[in-house]
């Protein structure tokens, strides 16, 4: 399985602005810029959308690590803080409240720590990156 994003930006990093578009549409032209990644502008940021993409991914990993254990989630609810410093992420933090009828606090406890290290976009952080590079 392959997904797809377009990323377009126009202009310097501080005075340019760009969209995102995602392959659903979801995100169609959605817009970015300097200020809303550094400052309080309108628009999306590369880490609000990796946050979303973490707080996503683990949740429902979470569901698929609960049921394989017997417990089926009324809810889980995930949020990702994503700590931009230095020009690098430094953290993901994801805080998870969530309701499993019948559950220990040990067993969920377990379930957290695989879905923390074994969802896609956990194990994204240390990955093979490649590139293509067409000028026009």
């Amino acid at each position: 399985m392959k997904r797809r994003a377009i990323a377009v930006w126009s202009g310097t990093g501080k005075e340019g602005k760009g969209v995102v578009s995602t392959q659903s549409q979801i995100l169609s032209k959605t817009p970015y810029s300097f200020s809303s990644r550094f400052e309080n502008g309108s628009g999306t940021n590369p880490e609000e959308l990796v946050a979303a993409a973490h707080a996503g991914c683990f949740s429902m990993k979470l569901a698929f690590v609960l049921n394989a254990a017997g417990f089926t989630p009324d809810e889980i609810e995930t949020h990702c803080d994503i700590t931009l410093e230095d020009g690098s992420i430094k953290e993901s933090h994801l805080k998870v409240n969530a309701r499993v009828p019948g559950i220990t606090k040990e067993k969920f406890a377990e379930a957290v720590l695989d879905a923390k290290a074994n969802c896609p976009i956990s194990k994204l952080y240390n990955t093979n990156i490649t590139h293509e590079a067409v000028m026009s």
